[in-house]
């Protein structure tokens, strides 16, 4: 029995040895290494040194990350723990290499506020403190969806500078705010600061504001103690500003070439990318604004005190793209002088294209709107807006008002319409004679003695062969004015009349099918286009026969009369509809008037005239004659 108790005991005592040396062996097995220890030691070092004495907030996250590892490690904790603590630690080290005393500002969530009013909806990010999306309210794009000028994932906003050495975004960095998202209305205004920390009192706030009813948003960048965080070498900062502007248009090729970057220089020049083409520019001089201008709308900035040189502009195309229209690009430049309080006060206007509007702006905004340059920009601004915008506070349909603005037109332009049909009537009636004159001088090599003949008639009948021609150059600049006034205009978006559903944009009663396009023509039928097309046609036919000069006329030139408007059938299918509508019911006007004109204007009376007139002394040559004649001995005829 006592063997039987000793062995008991034995065994007893064995296996509480052996549980005791399997727990100091798991024990010994799960503690970290003495590589992991000194690895942990490095890493929290390294943060301490990173971290400035600023950065409280910061020092603390890193000295509670390195008080968690020494506790994983003092009791034995989880392996993978203490590597998941270690790789955090790395990562914050590395965001510290790479940002200073803003690596804190690297990591957090991004959230978004909302400044309203009765017009804008403009969003606001933390994550760079940048307007990052503008809708406009009371728009839609040409598929009825919410408009917007750009938005979140298509846009960028970014202010760059130098501090410990290292280049500094913006757009990479977390703002804070005390400040929510707001609604304005009326005469009340609101603002919201976003503000990035360098330390405790050191910062840079994006400070915006917003009024009731205005597209205008204030936006202030205001530099408080960065005086010894900004590089001291450094007497200015740079801001990137770009965004894809997104299709809002019926017809993207219109919207293209009706896209591009505005500028002012502060000497009132204001200039522009090319339209059709990408192109990017160094503006040597300094900029007061840079408009994104699209066909229809406008996102221009604006510095109150003017950017400093250079300022770098830039558009580029994807012709691949069907949802956006260009990429719009700046790169602004704006002083800093290491004051402890600076700022840099800016406007943002989110806005349609008004003519108005932008002029009650002032700073040449307006100038974005295409109007044309020289007299056709005077016709557009002195004539054409000015009764618009009169009809329009009564008429609600803009296919009536145009329809009234061109009868107006025409009954101003109606006196050199009649003159030019009296020209053109007393070169009618002598038509008997220069055929006489045409049959005197049959051959090909009497085409100069012919021209002198016919010259020398008109001269002693007192008929000006170009009478006809002047009245037509007066309404050259009214056609040319209406031509940049109508694709430019806002008041045109979206109204329909007739079959056409949107007066800015072509017509269309039939689309071809899978894509099919004709070249020269395009993928639709215009029926705008084609009417003010056979209208043309008719009114060239019906001045030749007035005229008596069809049979005058070089075959080659005859030709041409009515190849040209063929030609404009393809360049006017595409282009906006109340154009096409305007030169169709201008011209039917015209043809009017001239056969009203044809039926009332006694030709007889003309010709007696004209036979009076041959009755006087020989006058002194015209200037016109003169010419004529003079050409005539260069060419070598002696008369």
């Amino acid at each position: 029995m006592l063997d039987q108790k000793d062995n008991n005991s034995a065994s007893s005592i064995i296996g509480i040895v052996l549980i005791f040396i399997i727990l100091i062996g798991y024990s010994l097995y799960t503690q970290p290494t003495p590589e992991q220890l000194q690895k942990t030691r490095e890493t929290r070092d390294s943060i301490a040194q990173v971290q400035s004495e600023a950065e409280r907030r910061a020092q603390r996250h890193v000295t509670e990350q390195g008080e968690a590892t020494s506790s994983a490690a003092d009791e034995g904790g989880d392996e993978a723990d203490l590597n998941s603590q270690a790789m955090d630690s790395l990562k914050l080290v590395e965001r510290g290499k790479k940002y200073g005393t803003y690596a804190t500002a690297t990591t957090g969530e991004e959230k978004i506020y909302v400044m309203e009013n009765e017009l804008l909806k403009v969003t606001v990010s933390s994550l760079g403190g940048r307007v990052s999306a503008v809708e406009l309210k009371g728009f839609q794009t040409y598929d009825s969806l919410p408009l917007y000028l750009f938005t979140v994932d298509s846009s960028l906003f970014s202010l760059n500078f130098f501090a410990d050495n290292k280049s500094i975004s913006t757009k990479d960095l977390f703002f804070t705010t005390n400040d929510a998202s707001f609604m304005v209305e009326g005469k009340s205004s609101n603002t919201l600061s976003m503000r990035l920390y360098a330390g405790e009192d050191r910062y840079i706030e994006f400070q915006y504001s917003l009024a009731g009813n205005s597209n205008v948003v204030g936006f202030n960048i205001n530099f408080h103690n960065m005086q010894n965080t900004i590089a001291a070498n450094v007497n200015y900062l740079t801001m990137d500003w770009s965004a894809y502007i997104p299709r809002q248009e019926k017809s993207l090729k219109n919207e293209r070439i009706n896209s591009t970057i505005y500028y002012r220089f502060t000497d009132d020049e204001v200039d522009y990318l090319s339209e059709t083409s990408d192109e990017s520019e160094a503006l040597t001089t300094k900029i007061q604004w840079v408009a994104f201008k699209q066909q229809f709308f406008t996102c221009y900035l604006s510095a109150d005190n003017n950017f400093e040189k250079p300022t770098y502009v830039e558009t580029f195309t994807d012709e691949d793209s069907k949802a956006y229209v260009k990429r719009f690009a700046a790169n602004f430049t704006i002083p800093y002088n290491h004051n402890p309080s600076e700022n840099f006060p800016m406007q943002y206007y989110f806005g349609p294209n008004d003519y108005k509007v932008l002029k009650e702006h002032g700073n040449d905004f307006e100038k974005v709107i295409p109007l044309g340059w020289g007299v056709f920009g005077w016709v557009n601004k002195g004539l054409i807006i000015p009764i618009f915008n009169f009809l329009g506070k009564y008429i609600e349909n803009y296919g009536i008002i145009i329809l009234l603005l061109t009868i107006f037109i025409k009954i101003i332009l109606f006196p050199l319409m009649y003159k030019s049909y009296q020209s053109t009537a007393k070169m009618r009636v002598l038509k008997p004679e220069i055929d006489e004159i045409g049959e005197k001088y049959p051959k090909q090599e009497d085409n100069m003695k012919k021209q002198q003949a016919v010259m020398a008639m008109y001269k002693k009948t007192g008929v000006n062969p170009l009478g006809g021609c002047f009245p037509m150059l007066v309404q050259m600049p009214i056609l040319i004015a209406m031509y940049r006034f109508f694709p430019s205009s806002i008041e045109l978006r979206q109204q329909s009349f007739l079959w056409a559903d949107d007066l800015s944009a072509y017509d269309s009663i039939y689309d071809f099918p899978n894509g099919f396009s004709i070249p020269f023509y395009g993928d639709h039928i215009s029926l705008f286009t084609l009417l003010m097309t056979a209208a043309t046609l008719l009114s060239v036919k019906m001045n030749s026969e007035m005229s008596g000069s069809s049979q005058m006329q070089m075959p080659q030139m005859k030709m041409m009369m009515y190849i040209m408007p063929i030609m404009f059938l393809g360049f006017f299918n595409d282009f906006a509809s109340a154009l096409s509508y305007y030169y169709f019911i201008a011209t039917m006007i015209t043809f009017g008037q001239q056969w009203a004109m044809r039926k009332f204007v006694d030709e007889d009376a003309i010709l007696s005239k004209i036979k009076e007139h041959q009755k006087k002394p020989a006058t002194k040559k015209s200037s016109f004659q003169k010419r004529l004649e003079k050409m005539a001995k260069e060419r070598g005829y002696k008369g």
